[in-house]
């Protein structure tokens, strides 16, 4: 079903966490980077429309500066955010420039998706760089957000992107398989779910376990992104990027993870 989405998806939002993008060490894979953009130009090839979601600032930040790894107030924190964006889009935009592809960046918070003129604005920029061949990559601009116009992770963040593009499909990589009826990192016998078509169903049969139970956003916040999406008719891919070449291997049906049905139809 993974791929039968991927197949007929023409615009396609990706969100890779900062887990998949961190190497053992926390710093950043820079040759993940550099595999996920070939996947990425060879999709556009094929006539694909691809706009990312890229966290791994602070990783990118302690890639560059590491003696700030124990500095834990909110100012270094953002700080770190402004060095680290740096380098992460460096990253991308040597990455993408193997295959001819310019890149652009958006940094975002909650209150440029509530001001109707800064939405619209954001809306042309996404359709222009797309349209253009360049692939958007966008993150929360952690370095100026706070608690009052912060969304606060990057799932609830692609799937506004996803609704804002009027995208075909949402695609979530994540240091998990999909969702599970429990949380498979204490519960050896737990089961992948392949097919949510009903996210309140699904929240009263599975036990979310806290907030970082399934990486830095917690599986909640896939949750919340898929009913978001979802209520556009926009379907959802959850699956782990740290398999070798995941995005094309979910494109060609030998992985899978859990798909969510957008509520205007059905496959």
């Amino acid at each position: 079903m993974t791929q039968k989405l991927l197949k007929r998806a023409r615009k396609i939002v990706i969100k890779i966490g900062s887990n998949t993008l961190a190497k053992e060490d926390g710093k950043i894979n820079y040759k993940f980077i550099c595999d996920f953009a070939a996947q990425c130009a060879f999709l556009i090839e094929s006539g694909k429309q691809i706009v990312l979601v890229s966290s791994g600032a602070q990783v990118a930040g302690l890639s560059t500066i590491d003696c700030w790894t124990r500095k834990t107030d909110i100012h270094y924190r953002q700080a770190l955010c402004a060095v680290g964006q740096v380098e992460l889009m460096d990253n991308w935009r040597t990455a993408f420039a193997n295959f001819g592809i310019h890149i652009g960046q958006l940094l975002l918070t909650k209150e440029d998706f509530s001001d109707e003129h800064r939405t619209l604005n954001m809306r042309n920029t996404l359709f222009t760089l797309v349209d253009e061949g360049v692939v958007p990559i966008i993150n929360e601009n952690d370095s100026v957000s706070f608690d009052e116009i912060k969304i606060g992770d990057n799932d609830n963040l692609s799937a506004l992107t996803a609704i804002l593009w009027n995208a075909d499909l949402l695609l979530l990589f994540s240091d998990i398989d999909g969702v599970y009826d429990k949380n498979p990192k204490n519960n050896p016998d737990a089961k992948l779910i392949p097919v949510v078509e009903n996210v309140a169903d699904l929240r009263r049969g599975i036990s979310t376990g806290g907030v970082s139970s399934f990486g830095t956003g917690g599986i909640e916040t896939k949750l919340e992104a898929a009913e978001k999406v979802g209520a556009y008719g926009i379907d959802m891919i959850l699956a782990n990027g740290s398999f070798p070449r995941a995005l094309a291997s979910l494109a060609d049906g030998s992985i899978h993870g859990t798909v969510f049905i957008g509520d205007s139809h059905g496959i």
